[in-house]
């Protein structure tokens, strides 16, 4: 288990999941590779300052460089409370804005393990139709998506999404080291779909991007999604936060999109 490893260990595998050498770990870390073989190996025990310079290197996300600090015999350099502590209202209140003001298209905002934390009202219908137990708190929205009692009976293109989602939720694995991805991806991965078809098509038959292509009460909706994050986060939480905004990709959706919102 990760938890049980020491620090040498822990640091040694970032790397190797990394695909650096000791030496090309120590050049980008400022060390030398000797200094960092006994630390790889315990025999000699990093200061704060060389842990977070290797946690730099190796482009650590904040909450696995907070892991390896305490793992060193370091406090924490960066702070953690959920979106839904007291002191973090000002950071909800940003993050509904952002939201809000994307109506009338869809947009969401999730935590590291794609548990849904916000949205705006756009989101609710494509939601509709899907098992009541998919709905519960706390919502996984990839689970959602492609599950066959959730949105993926209504997804058009379901096989080229779910190809372009566990390509997302690989490279996310890949960052974080999540296990808790590792069984998602391995559960999503499982989900049946179609026939792959081909994707969208600009005007010179090359393809731009994976749409989503969503059966609806209003009609067939195509959007193209964005993915947002701060770009300068010092506190856990906010860092692994991500705002998700559909776009329409054709101009019927826009214009059922907006009709919708004049509805209401």
């Amino acid at each position: 288990m990760y938890q049980d490893l020491s620090f040498g260990e822990r640091l040694r595998e970032w790397r190797q999941r990394r695909r650096l050498s000791q030496l090309e770990l120590a050049a980008e870390a400022e060390l030398s590779t000797r200094h960092l073989s006994f630390v790889e190996t315990g025999r000699a025990k990093p200061s704060r300052e060389m842990v977070l310079r290797l946690c730099e290197a190796l482009e650590l996300p904040l909450r696995s460089r907070n892991e390896l600090l305490v793992a060193a015999g370091h406090a924490p350099s960066y702070p953690e409370r959920p979106l839904d502590d007291a002191g973090a209202e000002e950071a909800r209140s940003v993050v509904q804005r952002i939201l809000d003001a994307h109506m009338p298209f869809p947009a969401l905002a999730v935590d590291r393990q794609w548990h849904l934390v916000a949205h705006n009202a756009a989101v609710l219908p494509l939601m509709a139709g899907a098992s009541p137990e998919l709905l519960q708190p706390p919502v996984n929205v990839l689970r959602l998506s492609l599950h066959p009692d959730g949105v993926a009976p209504r997804i058009v293109n379901l096989a080229e999404w779910k190809h372009h989602i566990l390509d997302r939720l690989r490279h996310q694995i890949w960052h974080s080291a999540d296990p808790v991805l590792e069984a998602l991806w391995e559960e999503l991965r499982a989900y049946p779909a179609p026939a792959s078809k081909m994707p969208l098509q600009t005007k010179a038959g090359v393809p731009i991007a994976v749409p989503l292509i969503l059966n609806s009460p209003a009609g067939q909706l195509s959007f193209l999604s964005t993915t947002t994050v701060f770009g300068t986060p010092v506190e856990v939480t906010l860092s692994e936060l991500a705002i998700e905004s559909f776009f329409p990709a054709d101009q019927s959706t826009a214009e059922r999109l907006r009709e919708e919102e004049e509805a209401l």
